[in-house]
């Protein structure tokens, strides 16, 4: 959060790269730098919440059997960091309400891009589908995506293959059609 390239980020990718960090590395420093930076947005976090969390992974990290263990503490805390909506929804709103229909399609898409949780995804996607219809199919393309992920081996060429396919979808999610 200190340095300087950080620091001339816009405040979305600010915000994005504090999430990512938070999840990718659940700890105390991240979870401070994270409310740190929402309280400069005039906002208030409950990071009292996030703890559990930090000691639960903590406790994981330590253990070789914690496989489904872990997958499910990543499932709680990426709904937990999706409770903070990227930037992205607040330029979608704005574009909403200045009846600028493709800004708005385009910054609800980028923000959708910019969550964690299959729960919070597919909410968005299907908020979406009455102002842009392509999200139904974008939707079920993200059921398909989380199919193959749940059901996907742990090996070299599943990841690659799953990878392949988050990729795939990541692509048309972002492709917007007007």
């Amino acid at each position: 959060m200190k340095g300087e390239s950080f620091k001339k980020l816009p405040p979305k990718d600010q915000l994005a790269v504090l999430k990512e960090c938070l999840l990718n590395n659940p700890t105390e420093t991240n979870l401070q730098n994270l409310k740190d930076f929402i309280q400069k947005q005039g906002l208030n976090l409950d990071i009292e919440s996030y703890r559990p969390f930090i000691k639960k992974q903590q406790e994981l990290s330590k253990r070789k059997d914690a496989l489904v263990e872990d997958n499910e503490l990543f499932t709680a805390e990426s709904e937990w960091v999706d409770q903070i909506l990227p930037l992205e929804f607040e330029e979608a709103k704005l574009a909403k309400q200045e009846n600028r229909h493709e800004d708005f399609i385009l910054h609800s898409l980028e923000g959708i891009a910019r969550l964690y949780s299959d729960k919070a995804i597919l909410n968005e996607l299907e908020a979406l589908v009455q102002d842009y219809p392509k999200a139904k199919q974008l939707a079920q393309g993200y059921r398909d995506l989380m199919d193959l992920r749940d059901s996907s081996g742990a090996d070299d060429e599943s990841l690659k293959k799953l990878r392949s396919a988050k990729e795939s979808w990541e692509k048309s999610l972002l492709d917007v059609e007007t």
